[in-house]
């Protein structure tokens, strides 16, 4: 099996770049398209999740970051920026870092999840926290990235959904074709723009021979495209994917109808228990966005939708340890206190678990 350095090596014909364009990697792509053992039986599908917390920086922002910073180097670009609710905060350091640029990042104040803050902390970028939401933040990076000399890589930036169409190609590459559906969670609606555009392209260049349908899920507190209007005060456990004005709407809406698919909305409450049942269920700690995909799909077959012997892969964004805070607040699993010797230990596990 060829060993690649990272999406733009691996499908380098398809996407924007040529000799001059510099070699920019870390690893990125190639993740794992793992079985479901019980959600998929239980809902009487093929169920797979592709984890693309195992990315370098835990989360699918990489395959288009990559992409992003290669052309910025190639414009002869020293800075870019970015505004974020955390992924692409540490995705944009990450890169920029290792390719000696200066990385400019508006957060939304209070309102990112502990471990990508401190990523974008320990990759040295410039933070900048903004009093307000994820959408006040970018319309000041696209006015600062428009007046000065700075490389926006958020994702209107079209290098990075060229980027993260990769992880369509991988998914058809080892299932043979395109699945029936494709479940994945709505924020930005980047991602879902980008997996069209990827299943697209592979069909046209016929390595796939079907197309599926996109599920798309936002969270319930945070779903302006379910409603088909901007929210102003977006809310929800998944900060994610708390975006109320989404910059590729459009693109959402299109994958959305010209898949026959649909856009739909996932409670938090659904979302944790999605969240909890990967982890104990599956062995897969994904952070609470990533579980809106899976929310999703559990709730599409609760609705009575026929998904025998469908062939289903919901995307799980992000890793688990992006937001730890969740993990202790939604568990509910106590230490159990006992002294450092084997009667002590041997004394509780015969008594059973507290609670049990």
């Amino acid at each position: 099996m060829p060993i690649y350095e990272g999406v733009i090596d691996r499908y380098r014909k398809f996407l924007p770049v040529s000799d001059e364009t510099p070699d920019v990697a870390m690893g990125e792509g190639n993740t794992p398209l793992v079985r479901s053992r019980r959600i998929g039986p239980e809902l009487g599908c093929e169920l797979y999740f592709k984890l693309e917390g195992m990315n370098p920086t835990g989360s699918f922002k990489d395959r288009g970051m990559c992409v992003a910073i290669a052309k910025a180097l190639e414009a002869g670009s020293t800075r870019v920026m970015c505004a974020s609710t955390g992924n692409t905060s540490a995705s944009a350091s990450a890169y920029a870092s290792r390719y000696g640029m200066e990385a400019i990042v508006l957060v939304p104040a209070g309102e990112i999840a502990l471990g990508k803050l401190a990523q974008a902390m320990a990759y040295g970028a410039r933070m900048i926290a903004v009093r307000g939401n994820f959408d006040d933040a970018l319309q000041i990076v696209l006015r600062a990235t428009e007046e000065m000399e700075i490389t926006l890589v958020n994702s209107v930036n079209p290098h990075r959904l060229a980027g993260q169409k990769t992880a369509a190609f991988e998914i058809v590459d080892e299932l043979g074709d395109a699945p029936d559906m494709l479940c994945i969670p709505v924020g930005n609606a980047g991602n879902i723009t980008a997996y069209w555009m990827g299943f697209t392209e592979y069909r046209e260049h016929e390595h796939a021979r079907s197309l599926p349908r996109m599920m798309g899920y936002q969270a319930a507190g945070a779903a302006p495209i379910v409603h088909d209007r901007v929210v102003e005060e977006p809310k929800t456990i998944a900060s994610a994917i708390r975006i109320g004005n989404p910059a590729n709407w459009q693109g959402a809406v299109k994958a959305r109808d010209d898949s026959g698919g649909t856009i739909g909305a996932v409670t938090d409450d659904q979302i944790v228990s999605a969240y909890l049942r990967l982890a104990r269920e599956e062995g897969i700690f994904c952070e609470p966005a990533s579980a809106a995909s899976v929310a999703g799909l559990i709730q599409l077959g609760e609705s009575g939708e026929d998904l025998e012997d469908k062939t289903v892969v919901c995307v799980i964004t992000g890793n688990g340890l992006k937001d730890p805070s969740t993990a202790e607040t939604t568990a509910k699993v106590e230490l159990e206190y006992v002294e450092p010797d084997y009667a002590a230990v041997s004394k509780i596990l015969k008594n059973g678990r507290a609670g049990g």
